[in-house]
C-alpha cells in the first residue's frame, strides 16, 4: 500500500482525485451489497499511482510532454463516453420507445421516453454480455440475436427510493416474451398455442427462447400491487372494493354511427384519434374507436353523430384461450374481470385443481419449480402441496387505452424481476403519419409522465 511519505511524491490534484473516486466507489460497492468490489480498490490505486497494468490498452503509455495522436485521443473519448453511457443505462436512466397505441392518450406511438431505475432500485443485468445499447436483436439484423447466454446472472436488485405504487407507469419486460414464434414474432406464443397446440406449433415452426432481461420492453399502468384485490366490472376496476381513480387520458372503445361521409374522417382528425384503433362497419356506417370520457361528452352534448354506445366484452367464448387464466372454471372477459389477488412474496395461497391456472405460471416459468397433477393431487418438485408460498411480488399492469392495450387482462401478473423502471418523460415525439416539421409533436417535447 501507499505510505503516507509516498503520497507527498504526486500532485495535490492527483491525491485528491484518487480519494474523491476511492469513496464513491466505496459507497457504490456499499450500495450493490458484494463487498468482494472492494477488491477493485487495487486497481484505482494502480490507475492513480503505481502503474503496473495499462487499464487503458488502446492507447500506448507516452513519456511526460509527449501526446497522442488526434486520432487516438478521439478513440479514446468514444471509448470512455461508451463506459460511461452505458452505466447510466444500467443504473441509472435508459431511453425507450413507444411502439403501439396501447396507453394512448397518456402516451402516443412515437413517443420517446426516458426510464429512471433508481426510483424502484437498478436490476443488475442478468444476461450481461450483450451489444451495447440493444435490447435483444441487431439493429439491421431483425432476426439475429445481440446476446449470448453463455453467462448468465441470478436476479438481483439494487435499494431503490420506494416501491412500485398504484398508478406508476412503469416499464418491464413482456412476461410472455420468453418463448417467440420466429416466423409470426408479433403473433403471442402462448395464446397461438392455446388456439392450435403445442405438438403443432413446435413442428411447424421456429421457436426463439428469451431470457427474462432480454423480453421485449413493455409500458402500462401499475392498477394492483402485493396483496391487492382487483375486480373490473362493466370496464372500470375497483382495487380493494374501491373505485380506481382512471387518469383523464383513459380510454374506452365506443360504437359511433356516423353519417358515412368524408367529414367523419375530419372530426376523427379533430378529436386526434389514433388511426391505430379504429375499427370501421362499411355495411352500417359504424365506427368502434377508443374516447377518452371528456371527448365522448362533447359528441354526445353537442350531437356531433347520430348515435353512440360505450363497447363491453360480455361474452366469454374466447376466454380459455383469450383471457387470463384461460380455464372453464373463470369465465372472465377484459371488461368483467376478477375478483383476483395480487401474489405477495412469502404470502402462501391454498392451491387446487380449480384456482391452479391463476399460478401455474408462477410456480413454472417465473419460480423455476417442477408441477404436475396427478388424479386432482398437485405435486410440486415432487412434493404433494395444498399451498403455495410465492417467492416474489407481483403486480398487475392495465393499459389506459382499456380496449386495445395487451395487458395483464392478457397474460396475468407481472413479476419483480420483469421490473425495469418508472417512465420519467417524454424528451422527443413523432408522428409517423405526418410529413415534414410536422412530424414532430412539439407539445409532447419534455412532458413528465404521471
Amino acid at each position: 500500500m501507499l505510505s503516507p511519505d509516498r503520497l507527498k511524491k504526486y500532485p495535490g490534484k492527483t491525491v485528491i482525485s484518487f480519494i474523491l473516486v476511492t469513496l464513491f466507489y466505496i459507497l457504490v460497492t456499499i450500495w450493490i451489497g458484494n463487498l468482494w468490489l472492494l477488491f477493485g480498490i487495487f486497481i484505482i490505486i494502480d490507475l492513480f499511482f503505481t502503474r503496473f497494468v495499462n487499464w487503458t490498452f488502446w492507447k500506448k503509455r507516452l513519456p511526460p510532454g509527449h501526446k497522442h495522436k488526434f486520432t487516438t485521443e478521439i478513440l479514446d473519448a468514444f471509448i470512455w463516453a461508451l463506459i460511461v453511457a452505458m452505466l447510466l443505462r444500467i443504473f441509472i436512466v435508459e431511453a425507450f420507445t413507444i411502439p403501439t397505441s396501447s396507453m394512448e392518450k397518456t402516451l402516443l406511438a412515437g413517443d420517446y421516453i426516458f426510464v429512471g431505475k433508481l426510483r424502484y432500485g437498478p436490476r443488475i443485468p442478468m444476461t450481461p454480455v450483450s451489444l451495447p445499447f440493444s435490447n435483444n436483436k441487431f439493429p439491421f439484423g431483425k432476426s439475429i440475436k445481440s446476446y449470448t447466454e453463455w453467462l448468465s446472472l441470478p436476479y438481483k436488485r439494487l435499494p431503490g427510493f420506494r416501491e412500485i405504487k398504484k398508478n406508476d407507469l412503469v416499464v418491464f419486460n413482456y412476461p410472455e416474451g420468453d418463448t417467440i414464434i420466429k416466423e409470426f414474432p408479433d403473433k403471442n406464443y402462448y395464446t397461438t398455442v392455446r388456439q392450435y397446440g403445442r405438438e403443432f406449433i413446435l413442428n411447424n415452426q421456429n421457436i426463439i427462447v428469451r431470457p427474462v432481461d432480454k423480453k421485449d420492453n413493455y409500458i402500462k399502468r401499475c392498477v394492483g400491487i402485493p396483496g391487492d384485490t382487483i375486480q373490473i366490472t362493466h370496464g372500470i376496476s375497483y382495487i380493494n372494493e374501491e373505485k380506481e381513480k382512471l387518469p383523464t387520458t383513459a380510454q374506452f372503445n365506443y360504437f359511433v354511427k356516423t353519417r358515412g361521409d368524408y367529414t367523419d374522417t375530419i372530426i376523427f382528425n379533430q378529436f386526434n384519434i389514433s388511426l391505430y384503433d379504429i375499427n370501421y362497419n362499411d355495411y352500417n356506417s359504424i365506427y368502434e374507436l377508443p374516447l377518452t370520457s371528456s371527448t365522448y361528452h362533447t359528441i354526445r352534448e353537442k350531437r356531433i353523430f347520430p348515435g353512440i354506445r360505450r363497447h363491453e366484452s360480455i361474452d366469454p367464448t374466447f376466454s380459455n384461450y383469450k383471457i387470463f387464466p384461460f380455464s372453464e372454471h373463470y369465465s372472465w372477459t377484459e371488461d368483467n374481470f376478477g375478483p383476483v389477488v395480487v401474489p405477495e412474496k412469502d404470502v402462501s395461497v391454498n392451491i387446487t385443481p380449480t384456482n391452479l391456472p391463476l399460478y401455474r405460471r408462477i410456480i413454472t416459468a417465473y419460480e423455476n419449480n417442477e408441477l404436475d397433477v396427478r388424479h386432482d393431487s398437485i405435486f410440486i418438485n415432487g412434493n404433494y402441496r395444498t399451498s403455495y408460498t410465492f417467492k416474489m411480488n407481483y403486480y398487475f399492469m392495465l393499459g389506459d387505452n382499456r380496449h386495445n392495450s395487451n395487458d395483464s387482462r392478457y397474460w396475468g401478473f407481472v413479476p419483480e424481476d420483469h421490473i425495469i423502471g418508472k417512465a420519467l418523460f417524454i424528451w422527443l415525439s413523432i408522428d409517423k403519419n405526418k410529413a415534414g416539421s410536422k412530424k414532430i409533436r412539439w407539445n409532447k417535447m419534455f412532458k413528465f409522465m404521471r
